[in-house]
């Protein structure tokens, strides 16, 4: 761990809000970082450094001339390259997008964190079309862990983990599925926000499963997460699911801590299946919070399943055409599954989406003696680059479709979701998952931000970034 880490969101804003920085000192910072490090994490795969000079330039003009400030004033930040950014074709982590023709305007949250004076410096490597829970991509080059070089960053917002971890950014925008945003930040040790599906606008964005795709915010600190957080909400008629819900901003009640909520491990399912170190984290965490009550998820492992169904089938729907006329171009991993989804009968889906409904009232039901469950975000802490396996409960599973048993149960119905990272000892870091009832994202961030504050959690930059 550094122990002279890059400023964070927070601190930048304020600084370059008062003047006391320029944003283009910040920027330019920011971008040297990129150049001496990154060739070893391979977070990022577009860098748009004369954009982002341009547009600190401007930004310290208009600071000069009496503007006031944004939240986020010259906080750099980057995103998940399924995100248009204005000029680049969206490449979605695959070789076929790049032929696409170039986006003519930044998705709706990248301009949302701009207007609050966020930096954009560019996009960041992933999984193919993010069908994937390890960071690893064989157009791209893999991610690599800032923590440990040789291990995954996890997936599919695989360098959008790195790219904090490495100390390249304060801020990333992620995508989560499945999972995709809790599992970087669970093996990368960061803070991430996979909020309630239909709270962010996903605008501008390159699908995966329309009906479980989530975009949202990572960061090295609760406060950060909630700045963005609160930067980007507001309905969006471009996202037919994110039209209604109005802003309710977070940041006031951060400091609020957990006095008075009623506070719940996650057992049954949640409890088994993983590995030791998995479970002693989320009892950290509940000991921090005196949280002495198990819940069980009904069905939670019929729940995963079902989410893994209707996964492939919805994915590769999106992806027939591709498939009949280009299926060299796809890593093969991601091309098998998708063509195997395209075989699903469409009465199983149709199943899957019936248990999903009944799945939903059932949990939402738990909300009404609890306000917050805990439970782990990962099985295991980062597996080892190009590991294709692993052993849990005494048996070998493949890796790559199970590094998402724990998350899947919960985006499969939309709940909002802060993923905390823990350190048990001076290995790799772990998650723990601080889940709440649709809506209620503010919970969720509370829980975050007093157990940063107790030292329960924290999200240090990698040693390679000193």
């Amino acid at each position: 761990m550094s122990a002279t880490a890059p400023a964070d969101a927070a601190t930048i804003a304020a600084d370059v809000g008062a003047a006391r920085s320029s944003a283009r000192t910040v920027v330019a910072e920011a971008l040297d970082r990129i150049r001496r490090l990154d060739g070893r994490v391979n977070a990022f795969t577009d860098i748009l450094a004369d954009r982002a000079l341009a547009r600190a330039d401007r930004l310290d003009a208009a600071i000069r001339g009496g503007v006031p400030a944004g939240p986020l004033a010259g906080v750099p930040f980057a995103v998940k390259n399924l995100i248009d950014i204005a000029g680049l074709p969206t490449r979605a982590g695959s070789k076929i997008n790049r032929d696409r023709t170039p986006a003519a305007r930044d998705g709706a949250l990248v301009r949302r964190l701009e207007a609050a004076g966020a930096i954009l410096l560019g996009a960041l490597n992933m999984g193919e079309y993010a069908y994937d829970f390890t960071g690893e991509n064989v157009h791209d080059g893999d991610a690599h862990n800032p923590h440990a070089l040789d291990h995954m960053t996890g997936g599919s917002s695989g360098g959008s983990g790195a790219a904090l971890a490495a100390g390249l950014v304060p801020l990333t925008l992620g995508s989560d599925t499945n999972g995709s945003i809790r599992v970087p930040a669970a093996f990368c040790g960061c803070f991430g926000l996979k909020p309630t599906y239909g709270r962010l606008t996903r605008a501008g964005s390159f699908p995966f499963v329309g009906s479980l795709d989530h975009l949202g915010p990572m960061a090295r600190s609760v406060t950060d997460l909630a700045l963005a957080y609160d930067a980007m909400q507001g309905p969006d008629t471009d996202d037919p699911v994110a039209t209604a819900r109005p802003p309710d901003p977070v940041l006031p009640g951060l400091d609020g801590g957990p006095g008075g909520l009623r506070i719940a491990v996650a057992g049954g399912y949640f409890a088994r299946g993983g590995d030791p170190d998995a479970f002693a984290a989320v009892a950290q965490i509940a000991d921090t919070l005196g949280a002495r009550r198990t819940v069980e998820l009904p069905e939670a492992h019929r729940a995963r399943a079902a989410a893994y169904l209707i996964t492939a089938a919805e994915g590769a729907t999106l992806h027939l055409e591709r498939l009949r006329t280009r299926p060299q171009d796809f890593d093969p991993a991601v091309r098998d599954r998708l063509i195997a989804g395209a075989m699903i009968p469409a009465p199983h889906v149709e199943q899957a989406q019936r248990f999903r409904r009944w799945y939903r009232d059932a949990v939402l039901d738990l909300f009404g003696s609890v306000d917050v469950i805990l439970a782990p975000t990962t099985p295991c802490r980062a597996p080892k680059g190009g590991q294709t396996h692993f052993v849990l409960d005494g048996t070998t599973l493949p890796l790559r479709p199970n590094i998402g048993l724990f998350t899947q149960p919960i985006s499969f119905i939309g709940l909002p979701v802060v993923a905390v990272p823990v350190w048990l000892d001076a290995g790799l870091p772990l998650g723990v998952q601080v889940i709440v009832a649709p809506w209620r994202e503010d919970l969720a961030l509370r829980v975050a931000r007093y157990l940063e504050t107790s030292g329960s959690c924290a999200a240090p930059v990698a040693e390679l970034a000193r």
